[in-house]
């Protein structure tokens, strides 16, 4: 549900997405805010050199944000640093880059996502911290989409049977798990994957590579058309 902006906002706390030029010195920031959602304003004369709010609008770091207006586009006021300092560096960076585009698309404007909040803050702790980089995405991908209302069911099929270990299924995105027999759409996963990725345990190789091809397919039907940037640049790499 739509949170109505107040005029002025002080001191939330927010993570820095994306920034780019407006006008001649200035920038619109998107913000990931605890309380608000995703918020865009202006950072005024942020491009000028000396700047006070240009060192500070950086990624994968806790902030304090003050903005006020009441139309979509807010002016943002000031930044300032939280607690602690997140460092992620070469693939995990970019991990925590494609999770930032994930949220720019998928997440509306001023739509509160407390809990994806946390999940996110999490989520960039865990990436300075672990060589599982993989699973740690599935993980999110998975909570993003549950979060904003998409259904994605796991443990039951189509007809609310219980998924079976030892079955095939196709799983088709708004549906959910059917019979193989029953449509050519969605990918084949195993009933065991979809069990394994229900109760969070990703151990399984094989687990790993079907979860990863059925988070792909699902990510694409509701992104639509425009593929992500930083999608290609990971499987470029690693292929997660």
């Amino acid at each position: 549900m739509a949170l109505a902006g107040n005029l002025r906002q002080d001191d939330q706390s927010v993570y820095v997405l994306h920034s780019y030029p407006f006008k001649e010195t200035s920038l619109v920031v998107e913000l990931f805010s605890q309380q608000f959602g995703r918020v865009a304003a202006v950072a005024k004369g942020a491009r000028r050199p000396r700047s006070a709010m240009r060192g500070m609008l950086q990624s994968f770091q806790l902030l304090t944000g003050t903005w006020s207006g009441k139309n979509e586009l807010k002016t943002l006021h000031s930044l300032d640093w939280a607690h602690g300092l997140v460092n992620l560096q070469g693939e995990a960076l970019m991990c925590g880059f494609y999770m930032n585009e994930l949220l720019l698309r998928l997440l509306p404007r001023e739509d509160a996502h407390e809990a994806l909040f946390e999940y996110y803050q999490t989520t960039l702790n865990t990436l300075s911290k672990s060589n599982d980089l993989a699973t740690h995405l599935r993980r999110f991908e998975l909570k993003l989409l549950q979060e904003l209302g998409y259904a994605v069911p796991l443990i039951a099929d189509e007809h609310g049977e219980v998924i079976s270990a030892n079955k095939q299924y196709r799983y088709e995105a708004e549906i959910g798990a059917r019979a193989l027999h029953v449509t050519q759409n969605g990918v084949q996963v195993s009933g065991s994957t979809l069990l394994d990725m229900a109760n969070d345990h990703y151990e399984n190789s094989f687990t790993q590579s079907q979860s990863k091809q059925l988070m792909r397919y699902l990510l694409a039907h509701y992104l639509g058309d425009k593929p992500l940037h930083t999608r290609q640049l990971l499987i470029d790499l690693q292929g997660f």
